[in-house]
């Protein structure tokens, strides 16, 4: 069903503490203190982790984007809210540059690397149109019934960034 009354979300982010892992096929930085959270339709999910796939997993019309960043929040009540970017190719990404160094580490052997304080709000959204469906969560245990939150508006990462992701899961 489609509705133009889906309703806004809003975030509400601090910086905290996080870790970065290999997780062998994908790239995750996970927050290991409270970073935050949104507020959807009366309910409030905390930001847990965020991770990238290359290429993306969802289209727009259609089309496949070069990268996706899925950011994973979490009621208390054990709920899922995934916000998802997408990128194409074009200048680097500010948060993603951010991280880089110590990616490289992890191509190393490195199973976690500490980061220190993380701001997720140097994720970029640039807009607040979005689509929204119930969906699962894309890697194991396929999570059901997790609110899927597709950003309208496509961010862009430079082809370095998304070399680096690639050959840190061996892709």
């Amino acid at each position: 069903m489609v509705s133009s009354q889906i309703g806004k979300f809003r975030r509400n982010y601090r910086p905290a503490l996080a870790v970065l892992r290999n997780l062998g096929s994908e790239i995750m930085v996970q927050w290991n203190r409270y970073a935050g959270s949104v507020h959807l339709t009366g309910n409030k999910y905390d930001l847990v982790q965020c991770h990238w796939h290359t290429p993306s997993e969802h289209t727009l019309g259609g089309q496949r984007y070069d990268m996706e960043l899925h950011m994973v929040h979490r009621s208390s009540e054990g709920q899922f809210v995934v916000l998802a970017i997408l990128y194409h190719l074009g200048r680097s990404d500010h948060f993603l540059d951010k991280v880089l160094e110590s990616i490289n580490n992890l191509t190393k052997g490195e199973e976690e690397i500490d980061l220190g304080d993380v701001d997720p709000w140097d994720i970029k959204f640039g807009s607040r149109k979005y689509y929204r469906y119930m969906g699962s969560l894309t890697s194991p245990p396929c999570t059901k019934d997790v609110l899927w939150i597709l950003l309208n508006k496509v961010r862009t990462a430079s082809k370095e960034q998304i070399t680096i992701l690639r050959k840190a899961v061996h892709d």
